[in-house]
């Protein structure tokens, strides 16, 4: 059995919140070399996408391991330290704790892991975002998944045709619920369709089990009671064989939806597909960014990666997310650019109010 974790956090700005210094990935790359050195990693690659420093590490010890995610919290902490010596903005902003806990979940860091059994051919694609939040996946994952009209393996590929168990999680409330594709598609939409509140913790095969896609859930501002940053969401899905084509899992995303996020993590804006070169956003620190790293394992090797957003057929997408930027900051601070007040109660927004609060007065 294999294991790949995804563990990411936005340990400090290059420049503003725009991408992550060289330095910061050189020094993350360092960590990550020593423990491949010692065996407690198969394979590694560290990238970013935008501020946010991102671990991709393939290991033999199952999900929610303590040393892997030590790893990974000792990595931010001394990439952190880099951070704080370069006078980076907002260094260390996703490290929510003041010492490591068994692991990394509810501390700040994003993460996404899956175990399975390697088959002879795998394929992966790991999607990376900036300036959005752990919903984002939604809409692409129920695409991938569950849309003929964009998987048309789902119709003509027998071990596809039984469809696949979508785990949803209600970020707020801490729970969570199966669903299965396509006779439940209609109950799946009303809770996928809110990705401020509900969001794509797992797809499995039904005919098998296995595991096809795992994402990040965790929100920073739940965490912290406070606004420290959206949560930048990592996903990564299997492809080939009895999961969707490469090609099927990257369609959804020549449609660039509306995300929430972008400045301040407070705006919809379009989901834009980049190559990891271009996952810099600095246009009102947006509009919203998404990667996609390709890689084949084998024997927990990671072969790769291979920028599959690095092709010209996305450029429409660009294109368009760009038309889309700019309808909706012509908005300014009015809705829908900016979020509804339930989803900005942790940003600065309460302290307005509350300097304001008394000049409220009942109507007669």
């Amino acid at each position: 059995m294999i294991t790949l974790s995804v563990i990411k956090a936005d340990i400090g700005g290059y420049v503003g919140h725009s991408s992550s210094h060289p330095l910061l990935i050189e020094k993350g790359h360092e960590c990550m070399e020593k423990a491949k050195r010692d065996k407690l990693l198969v394979d590694f690659h560290v990238t970013n996408c935008g501020d946010d420093l991102q671990l991709i590490m393939t290991h033999e010890r199952g999900e929610e391991d303590e040393a892997i995610h030590k790893l990974a919290w000792d990595t931010f902490l001394e990439c952190t330290k880099v951070a704080k010596e370069l006078k980076l903005h907002g260094a260390g902003q996703d490290l929510l704790s003041d010492a490591f806990s068994g692991n990394v979940k509810g501390m700040g860091p994003g993460v996404a892991e899956m175990e399975f059994e390697e088959r002879g051919s795998e394929p992966i694609i790991i999607f990376m975002a900036d300036k959005t939040s752990s919903g984002a996946w939604n809409f692409p994952l129920y695409k991938i998944f569950a849309d003929p009209f964009n998987t048309i393996g789902l119709v003509i590929a027998e071990n596809m045709h039984g469809g696949f168990s979508f785990e949803i999680h209600d970020v707020k409330e801490h729970k969570k619920i199966n669903l299965n594709a396509p006779e439940e598609i209609y109950d799946m939409l009303l809770f996928m369709g809110a990705p401020g509140r509900y969001a794509v913790k797992a797809v499995y095969h039904r005919g098998s089990g296995e595991i096809a896609s795992v994402s990040s859930t965790q929100r920073l501002s739940m965490m912290a009671g406070r606004y420290v940053g959206k949560d930048d969401p990592v996903c990564i899905v299997r492809s080939q064989g009895e999961f969707p084509a490469v090609g099927e899992v990257l369609e959804p995303f020549t449609n660039p939806i509306l995300v929430e996020g972008w400045m301040r993590g407070s705006h919809h804006g379009p989901f834009m597909p980049v190559a990891v070169r271009e996952s810099n956003p600095t246009r009102f620190d947006g509009p919203p960014r998404v990667i996609a790293a390709g890689f084949q394992l084998s024997g927990g090797k990671l072969v790769g990666p291979r920028d599959m957003f690095d092709d010209p057929s996305f450029d429409k997408a660009r294109r368009i997310a760009g038309e889309i930027a700019d309808y909706m900051r012509s908005h300014g601070p009015f809705e829908p650019h900016r979020l509804p007040l339930e989803e900005m109660e942790y940003t600065t927004m309460p302290q307005v109010i509350k300097k304001l609060e008394k000049r409220f007065t009942d109507l007669e």
